[in-house]
């Protein structure tokens, strides 16, 4: 008898806006720390947009958890709402510190596999940006969700082959006469590749709720 009752309730359905907005941000967060690695002045100009879409995110964020307390039957299980707005609020929380250690070391040149990994971030967000309207119909859009999430997790792979191999690159050039050209170039690889993870891990919360929604 419950589960008449409450398929019979109104559902919140400002939480999929709210997964929307969120998804937008992220990719204006994505954009601008691309942008940053093209250096000289793109790095500045850029660094502040990176730091105002990631306060932006964490007011929507803020949102949907508070709705999350307030709201009698929520889209889906509450737990999952949680984990899935702070996966993505992981990422460009994660951009920003990406952002802030270019700042912080003073990095104004980037070699072509920091770029090719900052456009397979970007790639990420655009995929979770279309992703996220589809959870609204998500028993018809399931294969859909589920396509797009595999081609982050792809996404994923290869940024870790960009990885490596530019790390590779980084230590013939530095390690013998600039050790610390090689660990301030380490650092932004290591914080452009768990930019990348952390969208692996929305992909892993989207493809969780599918599989317990159909």
């Amino acid at each position: 008898m419950l589960g008449w009752f409450h398929a019979l309730m109104p559902k919140e359905e400002r939480f999929f806006e709210l997964f929307a907005r969120h998804s937008q941000v992220v990719v204006a967060g994505a954009e601008a720390l691309r942008a940053m690695l093209e250096g000289g002045e793109a790095i500045t100009r850029n660094y502040q947009t990176v730091m105002d879409r990631e306060q932006d995110a964490d007011d929507i964020t803020r949102e949907v958890l508070i709705a999350v307390r307030r709201t009698f039957i929520t889209p889906f299980d509450r737990g999952n709402i949680r984990d899935l707005i702070t996966s993505m609020d992981n990422a460009i929380d994660q951009m920003q510190k990406t952002a802030k250690a270019i700042r912080l070391f003073d990095v104004t040149e980037f070699t072509p596999q920091m770029k090719d990994m900052a456009d397979a971030i970007v790639k990420c967000a655009l995929l979770v940006q279309e992703a996220t309207p589809l959870l609204k119909s998500i028993s018809a859009e399931a294969v859909h969700i589920s396509s797009l999430t595999e081609q982050i997790s792809a996404l994923e792979g290869r940024t870790d082959e960009m990885h490596d191999g530019g790390l590779k690159a980084l230590y013939l050039k530095h390690s013998a006469s600039n050790p610390m050209g090689f660990i301030v170039g380490n650092e932004v690889y290591d914080h452009l590749e768990k930019v990348v993870d952390r969208f692996d891990d929305v992909a892993n919360v989207m493809h969780g709720i599918v599989i317990e929604h159909v």
